[in-house]
């Protein structure tokens, strides 16, 4: 388990991006990165959490240098979409410090405002291929 008491040093960085997929493009690139070290997956997209809380989080190490010196740190990177990030920072305000009687109402509209989010989503993605679609066949027709 990375997440030990081996843990000397972690920073944290929040990469926020357009779509899903560019997520995983960017998770790929950070992979290949001879100087950086991923140790641990978690994938919140394709696997949510039960309360809708959806992410790509990779701990890593990282090469520093502090002056003269050199030392590895670990970090974890998350990476999430706009709308990802908005519902995370709500949810938090929400609920952080708040003792709520129902708790079990309060979880199931979040995960339903959750679910919904993504639905958007997923409705920008299929906009955003039909663009591109019709611009290629434009593009094409033009050259006929």
């Amino acid at each position: 388990d990375v997440c030990s008491s081996d843990l000397n040093d972690i920073a944290g960085i929040r990469i926020i991006c357009s779509f899903t997929s560019d997520i995983y493009r960017i998770a790929d690139m950070l992979a290949n990165q001879r100087d950086l070290q991923v140790l641990t997956i978690k994938d919140y997209i394709m696997n949510p959490k039960k309360s809708g809380y959806r992410s790509y989080h990779m701990i890593v190490k990282l090469p520093i240098y502090i002056g003269d010196e050199y030392k590895q740190v670990f970090t974890e990177i998350q990476i999430r979409t706009l709308s990802m990030d908005f519902w995370a920072s709500l949810e938090h305000k929400i609920r952080y410090k708040h003792d709520v009687p129902n708790q079990a109402i309060v979880a199931s509209e979040l995960k339903r405002c959750a679910d919904e989010i993504a639905s958007v989503e997923m409705n920008f993605i299929t906009i955003r291929d039909m663009i591109k679609a019709i611009t290629a066949a434009n593009s094409g027709s033009e050259t006929t």
